[in-house]
């Protein structure tokens, strides 16, 4: 007598739909992760406007100038007067850098004023944030 199989052993394959939908879910996932991950430490003003390299500090620290002469390390109010002992203490080493972000209707003296205290305090590098034109 003689016995037939009952089946054919069927060859298994790959279903690529799934795994394209798994791979766009983590990278919106990572995405979003990395969004939530940025840390800004300063107010929002109106950024003068040009091209530059983005570039990313060790330990940044904001100065930021508002139109009306007010002055903030990281969203904390300074004078002139008190920026470069408060600057002094949150400067993380020898190759510090201070991002300037000054409005475009602030005064130039203010501004030229605070980033020489910055200096006196420590600061060796400036970064000057602008808004990123296309």
């Amino acid at each position: 007598m003689k016995l037939r199989r009952s089946r054919q052993p069927k060859r298994g394959r790959i279903e690529i739909i799934p795994m394209i939908d798994v791979m766009f879910f983590l990278l919106v996932t990572f995405m979003l992760a990395s969004l939530s991950m940025q840390n800004l430490h300063s107010l929002a003003v109106d950024l003068p406007q040009g091209h530059a390299a983005p570039l990313q500090p060790k330990a940044p620290v904001t100065l930021t100038v508002t139109p009306d002469s007010r002055l903030f390390l990281d969203k904390t109010p300074v004078t002139l007067a008190t920026l470069a002992p408060t600057l002094k203490t949150m400067l993380a080493g020898p190759d510090a850098s201070v991002i300037v972000a000054a409005d475009s209707a602030a005064p130039n003296g203010v501004t030229v004023q605070a980033m020489l205290q910055a200096r006196a305090a420590g600061a060796r590098h400036f970064l000057i944030a602008v808004k990123h034109v296309d």
